[in-house]
């Protein structure tokens, strides 16, 4: 699907320029906080993150009297510890964890709802949506992230494309070998990728209710999800080839590197890779191709609390009273450096141009959806694009995918 780790750290120092930022360094007074005195929570972290969590945890120790033990896992595994381990009562009291996680934790029983009380303003509202299941909080948001528009400004300057057309004219006139390469993982397709350009033809992949949250009914059907099929189609491999199934991940980031490419459509992630060849580059939101706003996924991370700790108020107090605070989200930020989802720090942050795009592009963007029928999406989204660049009959291979997946949701 995509190419994910290193995050905004690839960008090289970023600056944090405003030592004395008016963010809240001291942890919320409550007249109400549980006591923690003899209270020790288990809290599951992966050693990028450790060293943060440490800070903001002797604070806590100094000033409740409580204990924090840190246990460091694999990140790649806590999803599957923490759903078989809560149940029997050996899993943590807090674990950090992506926000696409969210349905099947609530639908295990795994987690509990967290009240941001007062400082739920401080977080970015996609960040917020993306922990919410049913219209309910479930993790404290830290990290955001999402892909952009990648150009060359040595080939076609600096000032963002508002549709696919101007891009295409503006690289075309640059004389490049392609306008824009955009990587189809080669013939498994990538639909994450795509998904800022469909949702620009109003085709998002499940409808969402009036809060915010994902429903299980299928949204790219009907007229607007044919409309970008045919889009799709025309810029494949038998219409202008600007989109080829012969693009890869490393094919893609090396056509923009060596400056055969103006544009491309990449993440924070790949940025040391673009630009490893010395080309400049300006990150700028995903231009339209069907007349909406584009609105790329956006992936983010937090913490949870489990749904079987005997110590839930004194958790929840040490996320909303001392995780979330300026100093522990700089913190988490200079330890695994990602957009914050804190919106101060991702102000202060984006004094790095490039930064500053990529928050741009995720102020666009929706949450993956959170919801356990998103598991079932991918092979068959994937599939039928791939057929549709190469030059199958796009709306009939469209209503083809959108129908079976319809069967497999049941």
């Amino acid at each position: 699907m995509r190419k994910m780790g290193i995050g905004i750290a690839a960008l090289a120092t970023t600056t944090l320029l405003l030592a004395g930022c008016s963010g809240s360094s001291t942890p919320a007074e409550s007249d109400s906080a549980p006591d923690a005195s003899g209270v020790t929570l288990t809290i599951w972290t992966d050693e990028n993150r450790k060293p943060a969590i440490e800070a903001a945890a002797k604070t806590f120790e100094e000033e409740t009297g409580g204990k924090i033990e840190l246990v460091q896992k694999n990140f790649e595994d806590i999803r599957n510890d923490f759903t078989n381990q809560v149940p029997t009562g050996e899993g943590p009291d807090i674990t950090i964890g992506a926000h696409d996680w969210l349905g099947s934790l609530v639908e295990a029983g795994v987690v509990s709802t967290l009240d941001l009380g007062d400082v739920a303003d401080s977080f970015s509202q996609v960040s917020r949506d993306a922990f919410t299941y049913d219209g309910q909080l479930y993790a404290l948001p830290y990290s955001q992230e999402t892909i952009a528009l990648i150009q060359n400004t040595d080939l076609v300057g600096e000032d963002a494309p508002a549709t696919w057309d101007d891009a295409i004219a503006a690289g075309r006139a640059a004389g490049v070998e392609r306008p824009i390469v955009i990587n189809t993982a080669g013939q498994t397709g990538d639909a994450y990728t795509m998904y800022g350009f469909q949702t620009s033809f109003g085709a998002p992949v499940f409808v969402q209710d009036s809060s915010g949250g994902y429903t299980s009914e299928v949204g790219m059907g009907g007229e607007a999800g044919n409309a970008f099929a045919q889009w799709l189609g025309a810029n494949g491999e038998t219409g202008t080839g600007d989109i080829s199934t012969t693009v890869d991940y490393d094919i893609n980031n090396e056509l923009f590197a060596s400056g055969k490419a103006a544009y491309t459509v990449q993440g924070p992630w790949a940025v040391e890779a673009l630009t490893a060849q010395g080309v400049n580059i300006k990150v700028n939101p995903i231009p339209s191709a069907g007349g909406e706003t584009a609105a790329p996924f956006v992936g983010v991370q937090g913490f949870y609390i489990s749904s079987q700790s005997k110590n839930a108020l004194v958790a929840q107090e040490f996320l909303t009273n001392y995780l979330a605070t300026y100093d522990a989200q700089k913190a988490l930020y200079e330890a695994d450096p990602r957009i914050p989802a804190w919106t101060e720090l991702a102000d202060e942050v984006s004094s790095d141009p490039v930064i500053a795009g990529f928050v741009a592009s995720s102020e666009n963007g929706v949450p993956m959806p959170n919801i356990p029928e998103m598991g079932s999406v991918w092979d068959l989204w994937n599939a039928a694009q791939v057929q549709i660049i190469k030059g199958a009959d796009p709306v009939g291979t469209w209503d083809k995918m959108v129908t079976d997946l319809q069967a497999t949701l049941g």
